[in-house]
């Protein structure tokens, strides 16, 4: 009798889950990001982490179905936000406001604090969307730990240790 191993993983793999929040490792990066950034005088401010299937279908209809501009080109379950692998960040100026501002140098040492804050993510492993070959998306960092989005949509999972 013929046992096919690879299908019993695929099914094993279909119950997996989607997760409900950041993965550990990917909070503990995020954390230790906005510590440094914070002792070069950053204060980042991390505008969205994980983020549901739901949630993605929303912000996919904009510019499409719904009033604005396009914003993402992943529909729901395209995101590595979808897996609990993402951040998006944006910086806090002096005065308070949260901007997007890639120029500004809120610390005064003639660098971009946008890009500071860019090395600081890459250090910690987390990839740039500023990057990326095609769209760029500039307050993105993700860890993908090896993973293609079709093998977290198949139930593929990061371990919980580095």
């Amino acid at each position: 009798m013929w046992i096919d191993h690879e299908k019993d993983r695929r099914e094993e793999l279909q119950n997996v889950p989607i997760p409900t929040d950041l993965h550990p490792i990917v909070q503990e990066k995020q954390d230790e990001l906005i510590e440094q950034a914070a002792s070069l005088g950053i204060t980042v401010v991390i505008t969205e982490g994980f983020r549901s299937v739901e949630e993605q279908d929303a912000l996919y209809a904009i510019g499409r179905t719904t009033e604005g501009n396009i914003v993402t080109y992943a529909e729901g379950g395209e995101s590595y936000h979808n897996f609990g692998l993402a951040i998006d960040f944006a910086l806090r100026t002096n005065d308070g406001s949260i901007i997007w501002d890639m120029e500004y140098d809120g610390n005064d040492n003639n660098q971009s604090d946008w890009m500071e804050v860019v090395e600081i993510a890459k250090e910690l492993g987390f990839s740039w969307g500023g990057d990326w070959p095609g769209f760029k998306d500039y307050p993105h960092f993700e860890m993908r730990f090896g993973l293609s989005i079709h093998e977290l949509q198949r139930g593929e999972r990061p371990d919980l240790e580095e």
